[in-house]
């Protein structure tokens, strides 16, 4: 697995992360529920996955994730994402207490402002919190695209660990402006809805993969996707969420060898338009 590295400390991160919205929303006591997600979960981290991603809105996300990486402890060292997604300063330290016991850990490698819901309140919160240890990084998430102007703004003023946003092959808008203001302000981009929920495999529907994807070391449509999004340089980690074990080890592969340049990338646009 390839790796990039976070700008504000130069830390390593492997370049495909897992999500859990919808996905690990599950009965963990239902056997059947459980097992496709604990072998996806295994297949993430056994594959040089690290990165996780959950928030209090994906309901039971946290726990079930929590639950998993007890039961396969021995298994890899997860890097352990979720966000704050509340109003009030109190409200938000005590919502941020639950995710940590959810997710069985002492310490939060990173806790996000989630869609900037109350923002002013919550990113002092999570200043104080990296200065007391308690989480390791910071950052802000949001899924419209109307909130761009609003994230870029934070993004030129408080200096930010990590940003999350939607960007794919369909949804480009982040590449005007966003993304280059992540690489000028030195933070790391998650990026959230790879696949634009789906709707890339349906415009990919009959089609052949090209040939030419075997020149960046792609055999699939899923890798075709992230690949794509891994071509940008400003990007850190895509994190598409599943619960098919069949398509953990396809996404992580995208992890691997060579990438699109820009170039390519253009070519990969035009072939899918």
């Amino acid at each position: 697995m390839l790796t990039r590295p976070i700008p504000r400390t130069g830390e390593a991160i492997p370049v495909i992360g897992l999500g859990t919205a919808r996905t690990f929303d599950i009965d963990s006591s239902n056997a059947d529920e459980r097992a496709p997600v604990l072998d996806v979960m295994r297949q993430f981290l056994t594959g040089g996955g690290r990165l996780i991603d959950s928030s209090p809105m994906y309901r039971r996300a946290e726990a079930v994730t929590g639950d998993l990486l007890a039961e396969l402890q021995a298994i890899g060292k997860p890097f352990l994402a979720t966000k704050v997604w509340t109003s009030g300063k109190r409200e938000g330290i005590e919502q941020m207490e639950r995710s940590l016991q959810r997710m069985r850990t002492t310490r939060m490698d990173l806790m996000q402002v989630h869609n900037l819901l109350d923002w002013k309140t919550q990113l002092p919160v999570l200043r104080e919190w990296k200065q007391a240890g308690r989480i390791r990084y910071l950052g802000v998430t949001h899924y419209q695209l109307g909130a761009f102007e609003e994230l870029e703004k934070l993004l030129r003023t408080e200096a930010l660990d990590f940003i999350q946003l939607p960007y794919n092959l369909a949804v480009r808008e982040a590449e005007k402006r966003l993304l280059p203001a992540a690489k000028d302000t030195g933070t790391a981009v998650l990026v959230m809805r790879p696949f634009d929920e789906g709707s890339l495999f349906e415009r990919a529907k009959g089609k052949p993969l090209p040939p030419w994807a075997a020149d960046f070391d792609c055999t699939s449509w899923a890798q075709f996707f992230l690949k794509f999004i891994l071509g940008h340089p400003a990007v850190t980690c895509p994190i598409p969420a599943t619960a098919k074990p069949k398509h953990i080890a396809d996404n992580l592969q995208a992890g691997r060898g060579r990438m699109p340049d820009e170039a390519t990338r253009q070519k990969m646009i035009a072939y899918l338009a």
